[in-house]
């Protein structure tokens, strides 16, 4: 196990974090599916409270995801949160007000009062799901700065990395790709919350109105995502020589990164037919399918870990420069030394039991399904 072995571990880690992320982001999904699902004060509080059982695991998430890409790869983590410090924020700000939306809402003499919370809802579901798929989109599509690991040694200015655009990561938002990406999570997590709510909540009314939902939402995500990923794979991509390090443009290299990985393609596709069997099933059976979240949600996770592996493996530049392609970052040339990701290495091994708790935890919680009679008990609601 060498160094090329743990730097490569990491960002199987990572990418692994960040695909469970976006299936998770199914709490997102589901808050912006509330105002159009619940039409009474009894259905929105059955709403709220099945996805608000679950926002702690998502937030964690998200926050492990950061801090994991921080310690294994720190020049991404200076370049983009340092740079791209304006989309960062919001998209922190976004979560930051689901967290306290979800406490306060329901607390009696809130200054904000419910529909603020409500509101603040919306908005993490809506911004924040949008934002993170384009800030992911610039993995594929690029960014504008320049690194210069020579600066470290300056008294004066020692910052290696350098943000060519005032707008500081906004300028992402102009990108089609990017934009295409940001729809694609949007939905993707719509269709997860439509599909968790159809598993969690024993409402026979609000089951047939999330499989209404389901329909719109899981066909304008599949049309979305195919775009996308025809478009990523038909596209150049950054290129990196293994013997010099430079990096030049490759046609078609997120589709060469496939075949030349075939197991990640066998995961990409196993992936995407359990997303479809997952929608399809629940579409178009006649009684309620309630199971298609999981097979949905599998499928997910796999797709994204293929998404974000061929973005950093294979001599692939996973941040790259549009303003200078050779600062461009690969797993490479922007992680942590030997040691630490030595140490952080053996740290990772209680990922298992941190995931079986997870598990059990989740499943203590969704033993019984939510009813309005529970809605309509005393006791700890959101």
């Amino acid at each position: 196990m060498d160094y090329n072995f743990f730097i490569q571990y990491w960002w199987f880690v990572i990418s692994l974090l960040g695909a469970i992320l976006v299936f998770l982001l199914f709490v997102q999904g589901g808050q912006t599916l509330i105002p159009q699902l619940g039409k009474s004060e009894i259905e929105k509080t059955m709403m709220v409270n099945s996805i608000g059982r679950k926002w702690e695991f998502t937030f964690t998430t998200l926050v492990t995801f950061g801090g994991a890409f921080f310690a294994a790869f720190p020049l991404f983590y200076s370049t983009s949160f340092g740079g791209a410090y304006w989309v960062w924020m919001i998209i922190l700000f976004c979560f930051i007000i689901q967290a306290v939306s979800f406490e306060f809402r329901k607390k009696e003499n809130n200054f904000l009062g419910e529909k603020t919370y409500n509101t603040f809802l919306l908005i993490n579901g809506f911004g924040g799901t949008f934002l993170l798929g384009v800030a992911v989109g610039t993995f594929f599509t690029g960014s504008e700065f320049v690194v210069n690991k020579e600066n470290i040694a300056n008294p004066i200015m020692p910052i290696i990395s350098q943000w060519t655009n005032p707008l500081h990561g906004l300028e992402a938002l102009a990108n089609p790709r990017n934009l295409l990406l940001g729809l694609v999570v949007l939905f993707l997590s719509r269709t997860l919350g439509s599909l968790y709510f159809i598993n969690n909540i024993n409402d026979q009314t609000l089951q047939e109105r999330a499989k209404k939902a389901l329909k719109v939402c899981g066909t304008v995500f599949v049309v979305l995502f195919v775009t996308f990923l025809t478009i990523t794979l038909l596209s150049e991509g950054f290129a990196v020589d293994k013997e010099t390090g430079l990096v030049s443009m490759e046609k078609y290299k997120y589709f060469n990164n496939l075949i030349e990985m075939p197991v990640v393609l066998a995961m990409l596709l196993i992936g995407v037919v359990l997303v479809l069997f997952g929608l399809g099933k629940t579409m178009f059976s006649k009684i309620i399918f309630r199971k298609g979240i999981w097979f949905a949600g599998i499928g997910t996770v796999m797709a994204v870990l293929s998404l974000f592996l061929i973005a950093g493996y294979n001599n692939t530049a996973y941040y790259p420069s549009i303003f200078n392609p050779q600062s461009s970052l690969t797993i490479y040339n922007s992680s942590s030394s030997l040691f630490t990701l030595k140490t952080m290495s053996i740290v990772s091994l209680i990922i298992p039991f941190v995931l079986a708790y997870i598990f059990y935890a989740w499943r203590k919680m969704d033993k019984v399904s939510i009813t309005k009679e529970e809605m309509q008990e005393d006791g700890h609601k959101y």
